[in-house]
């Protein structure tokens, strides 16, 4: 990675960091007992957010088609990878594999 997209990826990292401590902290319950969830919300946000194109495109172009009679080009869906998706994936898949080590019973409950 280049300088600058390393880091918006670990300013991406810390604040799913910042958020996930407090939200253990609001409900009482431990960090790794949330990362997983948190991870899985930021991830698709970013996913979301940083696409083009595809089923939510052809819903909006179908609409505007009905109510203005004017035919729109598809668009084809674009997904692009940046350092915000990738910090989010990363952070879901190693809250993924504590939260599996949780429900194991390898990281004891207490």
């Amino acid at each position: 990675m280049k300088g600058k997209k390393m880091i918006i990826f670990l300013v991406a990292l810390v604040v799913e960091v910042i958020i996930t401590y407090a939200v253990a902290a609001k409900f009482s319950v431990r960090f790794i007992e949330v990362m997983f969830f948190i991870g899985l919300a930021f991830t698709a946000l970013s996913f979301y957010f940083s696409s083009s194109g595809g089923t939510t495109s052809d819903f909006g172009n179908l609409s505007t088609s009905a109510q203005t009679g004017l035919i729109q080009k598809r668009q084809e869906f674009i997904f692009r990878r940046g350092p915000i998706f990738t910090a989010s994936a990363l952070f879901m898949g190693i809250g993924l594999i504590f939260f599996i080590l949780l429900v194991s019973g390898k990281i004891p409950p207490a």
